[in-house]
Order: structure tokens, then C-alpha cells, then sequence
């Protein structure tokens, strides 16, 4: 299991919600640029941003992101405001190695079909999108998680899987932002509906206790943001883990 560090920004600043509320924010004194550098130099191989303008269908924060990206030799996992299958393709081109998905992928029914046809010819989806999944008491959440969806969690994933995406990144909204332990519960209810596909675990992580108990649970890897930025989980740490997970592959 691989730790991807997280990177939320809102108003170009790097902060962190509690439980993806706008108005429960904590602003770090630290710049997307000197951020992505900080995990560059410590040998970290991807990092994951997520533009919470563009979330909420603010597209102010975009072009100041996308830029900064491109400046950027990491590999990045990136998701906030795709509204379109011609995003998708731009952000790809572009350079950014995974496109998370969310709340079009759940309001527009033809948007996954065509960017499984278009995009992906269906055998690489995986390598190219990620599919997320924000849930709230097993309730799908979108639009910045402001919005609840009728589809059944499971259903949704079998949807999506039948289309050929099998990487999601699942949020416990519940645990989001709290520090007080990550959503096991959520996590092992999807790898025991399908125990190939390949889930990134987000929400709640505190310790390196969390990610012990997620590599248990067999998750493709998970994301760290306020932990890190709390000091509760280090830089150095999460080297030594992701260096010892690609030994044992």
C-alpha cells in the first residue's frame, strides 16, 4: 500500500475542511509550490490535489493550480471542478497522470460511458481516472458534498466497474478532516464487494496505526493531509513506508 500526501486548495491558499465544510477551514501558512516541494525533496513519488473552488463550481482557483502543476515534476492525482470528457483529455495531456471524477460522473449519466469510450478505451481507464466516492452514512455525496445522491453505493460501483474503472478514491465524510481515526467500516464493506479493485482510502487518518490497519484491509493506498500538516504523521515516516511497500511488490 502506497501514502499519497494531500494538498486541498481554496482561494490559492492550502488548507484543510472538517468534514467538507467550507466554514469549518484551516488555512496553513504554506504554498501550493512550497508544499509539492516539500514532498518532492523527500523522495514521495505522487501527491494528490484537490481545487475546492472548482468542487463547488468555482473555476477562479483553476488556471493559478493547472499552473503551478505544470511547473511540477511530480506525478499528481488531480480532481476539483471536471465537469466535461474535453477537461479530462486537456488535464491529461497536459501531463497529470490521474483525473478524479466525482460529482459529474454521478449527475450526467452518459459522461462515464463516453469517457470509458473516448478517453480510456475501457482497458486503461484505471490507469488514467479515478472514480470518487464521497459517502456520509453510506450515502453518496457530490458538488463539494453539498448534494446526496439516490444510487446505491454498491450499484454505483458496479456501474462504474462494468464501464472498466476500478480505482476509486473512497472519502468517509463522516471521519474527513477530524483526525479521530480512519472509516474502516466504509473501507472493508467495498474491498469485501469487490476485493480487485484497486481503492484509495481518504478521511480521518491520524497515525501511522491508520495505515497499518488500512494495508491490512488490502487498499490500493490512501491519502494524508491534515495529519501531516498537524505534525501527527511525518514526512520521513512516509518515505520509509512507500519505500518499503515498493521493496515488497
Amino acid at each position: 500500500m502506497y501514502i499519497i500526501p494531500a494538498i486541498d486548495i481554496l482561494d490559492q491558499k492550502v488548507v484543510r475542511l472538517r468534514e467538507g465544510d467550507y466554514n469549518q477551514k484551516t488555512v496553513y501558512d504554506t504554498s501550493l509550490e512550497e508544499t509539492i516541494e516539500r514532498y518532492q525533496s523527500n523522495g514521495t513519488e505522487f501527491v494528490h490535489i484537490i481545487d475546492l473552488n472548482g468542487a463547488k463550481g468555482d473555476f477562479s482557483n483553476q488556471s493559478y493550480v493547472l499552473d503551478v502543476i505544470r511547473r511540477t515534476d511530480m506525478k499528481i492525482q488531480y480532481g476539483g471542478g471536471i465537469r466535461s470528457v474535453d477537461k479530462v483529455k486537456e488535464l491529461l495531456d497536459g501531463g497529470i497522470q490521474r483525473i478524479i471524477v466525482g460529482t459529474q460522473a454521478i449527475t450526467n449519466p452518459s459522461f462515464l460511458p463516453e469517457l470509458s469510450k473516448s478517453v480510456c478505451q475501457k482497458d486503461h481507464c484505471s490507469d488514467h481516472v479515478v472514480v470518487a466516492i464521497d459517502v456520509l452514512d453510506e450515502v453518496i455525496k457530490y458538488s463539494g458534498w453539498k448534494e446526496s445522491s439516490p444510487i446505491k453505493l454498491m450499484d454505483y460501483v458496479d456501474r462504474c466497474l462494468e464501464l472498466g474503472f476500478f480505482r476509486f478514491l473512497s472519502t468517509d465524510i463522516d471521519k474527513d478532516g477530524k483526525l479521530g481515526g480512519t472509516g474502516m467500516d466504509l473501507y472493508k464493506k467495498l474491498m469485501d464487494h469487490s476485493p480487485f479493485i484497486k481503492l484509495i482510502a481518504s478521511g480521518g487518518i491520524s497515525s501511522m496505526d491508520d495505515v497499518r490497519a488500512l494495508a491490512e484491509l488490502k487498499v490500493e493506498s490512501c491519502v494524508i493531509g491534515k495529519a501531516i500538516f498537524e505534525g501527527l504523521i511525518n514526512i520521513e515516516d512516509i518515505q520509509d513506508w512507500n519505500l518499503k511497500s515498493l521493496i515488497s511488490i
